[in-house]
């Protein structure tokens, strides 16, 4: 399994970019905490069109990085899932607060009004639904 990279420097957004600052990592977590998603081939068909390689590689490296947790799946045991980790969870506030920058400044934003509303007046309330829905997930 790869190891976590090791940090450029001291610097927490370095940090934190090296972990998942890529353009793939934040969608995988994205599909994991917001769209239920856990299989390879559920994060394939998202329709982003991440290839298979850098798929692989970034649930590897989300797996090292203890961001996400790979288990055989209860239902089809020749499949894994994955799912989140309470590391992996923490992440949930700040893809809220990506989705709530994207609503205000992007015109195209297909937020819809009443979320984009919540995410302005409760964004941590928001965020608490998302986790213990990805929780019971």
């Amino acid at each position: 399994m790869d190891s976590c990279p090791k940090p450029r420097s001291a610097c927490p957004v370095v940090f934190a970019l090296d972990l998942f600052g890529d353009k793939w990592t934040l969608l995988i977590i994205r599909d994991m905490a917001l769209l239920g998603r856990s299989s390879y081939t559920e994060f394939l068909a998202a329709g982003e069109g991440i290839s298979t390689n850098i798929l692989a590689h970034r649930l590897k490296r989300l797996e090292a990085a203890q961001i996400v947790r790979k288990e055989r799946h209860p239902e089809h045991g020749a499949k894994f899932r994955y799912t989140l980790t309470p590391k992996g969870l923490d992440l949930i506030p700040v893809l809220v607060e990506m989705l709530r920058w994207s609503a205000r400044h992007d015109p195209e934003s297909p937020v819809p009004q009443e979320l984009r509303q919540r995410l302005e007046d409760e964004p941590r309330a928001v965020a608490e639904e998302m986790r213990r829905r990805t929780e019971r997930d």
